[in-house]
């Protein structure tokens, strides 16, 4: 036998490997299998448009027929036809799942769509809390095809990993091209005429320098690369805790009952019991069983001090929740005890998951400042030739936790933001499109789950269909003007100036500070 030929017997089947495809549950595993899928195919793995077309026709294993039936159907609404943003080029940082909702969206309209992760692996197992729309969202693009269990229960939750996971597959289904290990690092503007705008990226072999974008999408949250201005809002401390410990899956686990936000005024008996009896001091707490048993809770400041996880008493929670005034023992202790009093200590065990890092996944952090961008969006043009920016995801909008915003209000973000990309590959004008995004995007931080309109399956990328009571002139354009840059200066990203903003001098002579890095929520 030949070596080619034992290469050729040594391929798997097309329905093999959809499966392998299917039960991948990482970033590599499953963009290697999928690769594997397209091989077996003879599918040419650097296409975009064509790439669901081709696997819907040649993939006759009846495990795909119910996912293929949903996705047709989305592709169907009335926004994607004619593909208006086919032969454009986006860029989105951040592969996350704000990120590749983004990159849904883009390629159902027709663009060619790169995804840039500096990543390799995804390993984030805090659960996230969805609003209805977000799961009949999801339920649209068929994740239940890959993940059956997904929202079956009295409680809508998913851990951010699986939900990465889920995302990414239907990404690759739609031809979006995901390039790991790379991190963005600049813009780099038209040098001559019909020239168009570059990307710069780490590591300097990446191929994605020589490629041309229209478009550059920002869903990397507090990494913000695009670094888009943003504003704190102050409020009264708030501390809190995030944990997670094995889950083995066990019947004696799944007996367990979730706590989907016990508000200390509303169980003002338990708290108290908590509190005189262990020392522990919650405002609230939440569980969610997942991949991991998930707890979220809000201690009091003097709590933690008097338990000996905070040193020292500090007037800023900069310096209060800094690494050298944590006991991470104490914090270990202060977590598992109230995680095993919030649940009767009725599961069999509370061994801590793992992170990334190899330590016990727990994380505390302070959500007293959270910070909105200033705006949306930005529109640039150099030597005719123009790019659209905009952010999503936490670097838009800070997530308030206790009310589950993260999913819900970053998924809107994204679609906004695509919708947006549509008019902007229709030749709208700029001033219309900044008028219209930055107008919806004062709507964002009202937007509830009692505020929405409650028909989901009408939902599309269209705004209208989405927000009640929406003015898309709520801004002027003169208030948006300063955010179409057309001067011959050159591009720097966040050295621009805004509407009653500092100048550069005067940011520069500020100090900046970082909230500690203790943990994401």
């Amino acid at each position: 036998m030949s070596s080619t030929e034992e290469i050729v017997n040594q391929v798997e089947s097309p329905d093999t490997c959809y499966k392998q495809f299917a039960d991948a549950a990482d970033l590599m595993p499953i963009i290697n299998t999928f690769k594997n899928l397209c091989s077996s195919l003879n599918i040419d793995t650097n296409t975009y448009d064509s790439k669901f077309t081709e696997l819907k026709t040649k993939l006759t294993t009846w495990k795909c027929k119910t996912l293929f039936s949903k996705l047709e159907e989305k592709s169907r609404q009335s926004e994607y036809q004619s593909k208006p943003c086919k032969g454009k080029r986006i860029l989105i940082i951040g592969g996350g799942p704000v990120g590749l909702r983004a990159a849904i969206d883009a390629a159902l309209l027709g663009a060619e769509v790169v995804v840039v992760e500096k990543r390799d692996s995804y390993s984030r197992n805090n659960v996230l809390h969805l609003w209805p729309y977000v799961v009949a969202d999801l339920t649209a693009l068929g994740v239940k095809s890959f993940y059956q269990q997904f929202c079956v229960g009295g409680l809508d939750h998913i851990s951010i990993r699986r939900l990465q996971c889920l995302l990414l597959k239907v990404s690759l289904l739609f031809g979006v091209q995901i390039y790991t290990s790379t991190t963005f690092t600049d813009v780099s503007e038209p040098q001559n005429e019909g020239e168009g705008w570059h990307a710069k990226f780490e590591p300097e072999s990446s191929p994605l320098h020589s490629i041309e974008f229209d478009a550059i999408f920002g869903c990397d949250a507090k990494n913000n690369a695009l670094k888009f201005k943003r504003k704190g809002r102050s409020s009264k401390l708030a501390i809190a805790i995030t944990c997670n410990f094995v889950n083995k899956r066990t019947s004696k686990e799944a007996c367990v009952s979730e706590i989907n936000g016990l508000i200390s005024y509303c169980a003002q008996d338990f708290f108290q019991n908590m509190k005189d009896e262990h020392g522990i001091d919650l405002e609230n707490v939440v569980y969610y069983r997942d991949e991991t048993h998930y707890f979220v809770m809000t201690a009091t400041k003097k709590s933690l001090i008097d338990k000996g996880v905070l040193k020292e008493n500090y007037n800023t929670a900069f310096e209060l929740l800094s690494r050298s005034n944590v006991n991470y023992d104490a914090l270990l202790e202060f977590a598992k005890v109230a995680s095993v009093l919030s649940t009767e200590n009725k599961l069999p065990n509370y061994e801590f998951e793992r992170n990334h890092h190899g330590n016990e996944d727990v994380a505390m952090f302070d959500f007293t400042s959270m910070y909105t961008a200033n705006n949306a969006s930005r529109i640039l043009e150099r030597k005719g030739k123009r790019l659209l920016l905009c952010i999503a995801g936490d670097v838009l909008l800070e997530p308030f936790w206790p009310q589950g915003t993260g999913a819900a209000r970053g998924f809107l973000g994204a679609i906004d933001a695509v919708w947006m990309f549509r008019g902007f590959c229709l030749g709208q004008d700029p001033l219309d499109l900044l008028q219209e995004r930055e107008s919806i995007f004062g709507l964002l931080p009202q937007t509830n789950t009692w505020n929405m309109d409650t028909q989901f399956n009408k939902y599309t990328i269209n705004p209208h269909t989405r927000y009640m009571r929406l003015n898309t002139k709520s801004v002027s354009k003169d208030d948006v003007a300063h955010l179409y840059d057309t001067s011959d200066n050159p591009v720097k990203l966040g050295k621009w100036i805004e509407k009653g903003s500092k100048t550069e001098e005067e940011e520069e002579e500020e100090e900046i500070r970082e909230i500690p890095d203790m943990g994401q929520y």
